[in-house]
């Protein structure tokens, strides 16, 4: 989980970097890269919490962020900022995040 929350926000850091260097789009990019970089710093935070509770929260919260950037990716392709191809793979990329919190969060829950 770690390994692939990383790797989202890498992609997610380069796309910005992309969209304001070749289309000046700083709005929309922005908004995704605060929400796209905290979905690992939250996995991170939750590592270290204090509490099954707060295990939960922490990833719940994650989860939150992964799917505010769904809606960033899909607005920034939905108004042609974001090709095709591109956007298939870092959504299916945030998908697979979204999927496995979700599990992750309901086995947390019915272990609890």
């Amino acid at each position: 989980m770690q390994e692939k929350s990383f790797s989202f926000a890498v992609r997610v850091v380069n796309l910005y970097k992309h969209l304001t260097i070749e289309h000046n789009e700083y709005i929309l990019s922005k908004q995704l890269l605060r929400s796209g970089t905290a979905v690992g710093a939250l996995i991170r935070e939750a590592e270290q919490a204090e509490s099954k509770a707060d295990f939960i929260h922490k990833l719940a919260i994650s989860l939150k962020e992964a799917n505010e950037s769904t809606y960033w990716l899909d607005l920034l392709h939905e108004t042609r900022y974001l090709e095709r191809k591109a956007y298939d793979s870092i959504k299916a990329d945030n998908v697979e995040l979204l999927k496995l919190l979700t599990s992750i969060i309901k086995s947390a829950k019915a272990n609890k």
